[in-house]
């Protein structure tokens, strides 16, 4: 999908973290999780005195993984990718496309950690950090997440369109799990920058964007749809998804219509063509075309 993205199209308005921040960041979070780890182990050793050597090794290793592997992955998933050290510094783990991160890439981040930062000392990642574009680790690349900071001076983050009103929740039971982040990334990047390409090229792209996006969820477009707003239309449901994860399910986004209102025809605009009429189903997939 690299080709079908421009150089400067940014979307997301988020700049990696680099190095400095991150060192500092991790230490901080190291520096909370020992003092924890070594007041536990104290309590521990205390507490299992009276118990032979293998238990207390085996109470000791179950400790280790607890503090310092099992509270750092818990701590990111239900703070959707911020820990102490990154509250404080400004910085925040997403998802390669932007999005909050889930438990596997905390679990896989967490786990390769072990490696690089306790293992090694922190060596690992500071060479990977240094070999990358965007200053991620081995954990970050594996689980596919970045580390970006949030407080950054100036910076605006470009929101997506919103559909039609006429083709709002008409994808919520599309199935979107098989639709990779390079492809949310180029759709997004596409989509907050098509008014300032040319239109020609801009609706070759929308086409292009379309049918790998309906490739990848194996429901076809609805007839009559324009290529854009099936893409601003998807996007938009892929977020509400993310907010009710991330927030409960009472969250709904702006353009969601209110569920006990009647749905209304527009009045005829003179000049304008209205919108088609598509019937809807409660079933998953799309309606056929009126």
């Amino acid at each position: 999908m690299s080709d079908l993205v421009t150089g400067d199209a940014v979307v997301l308005g988020l700049r990696p973290a680099r190095l400095p921040s991150r060192a500092l960041a991790i230490f901080l979070d190291l520096l909370v999780y020992l003092t924890g780890y070594l007041i536990i182990s104290i309590g521990l050793t205390l507490a299992t005195a009276s118990l032979d050597p293998a238990a207390q090794a085996a109470v000791s290793v179950a400790s280790f993984l607890l503090v310092l592997v099992g509270v750092p992955i818990a701590v990111e998933t239900l703070s959707h990718g911020r820990s102490l050290g990154k509250l404080a510094c400004g910085l925040r783990v997403v998802r390669d496309d932007g999005g909050p991160i889930r438990f596997r890439h905390a679990l896989v981040r967490g786990a390769m950690g072990v490696v690089e930062l306790l293992g090694t000392f922190g060596a690992i990642a500071c060479i990977a950090s240094l070999i990358s574009a965007r200053g991620r680790r081995l954990g970050d690349v594996f689980a596919g997440a970045l580390v970006v900071r949030e407080r950054v001076p100036g910076a605006r983050v470009m929101p997506v369109p919103p559909p039609p009103p006429w083709l709002a929740g008409r994808f919520s039971g599309l199935d979107l799990s098989a639709v990779p982040d390079g492809l949310w990334l180029a759709i997004r990047q596409y989509l907050t920058r098509m008014n300032q390409l040319d239109p020609q090229v801009g609706a070759a792209m929308a086409v292009r964007l379309a049918d790998d996006l309906v490739a990848r969820t194996g429901a076809p477009a609805p007839a009559g749809v324009p290529a854009a707003a099936f893409l601003m239309a998807v996007v938009h449901e892929r977020q509400s998804r993310d907010a009710a994860r991330a927030f409960g399910p009472g969250v709904a986004p702006a353009y969601a219509p209110q569920a006990a209102a009647p749905a209304l025809a527009p009045a005829p605009v003179p000049g304008v063509m209205p919108a088609p009429a598509v019937p809807t189903r409660p079933a998953t997939g799309f309606a056929p075309p009126a």
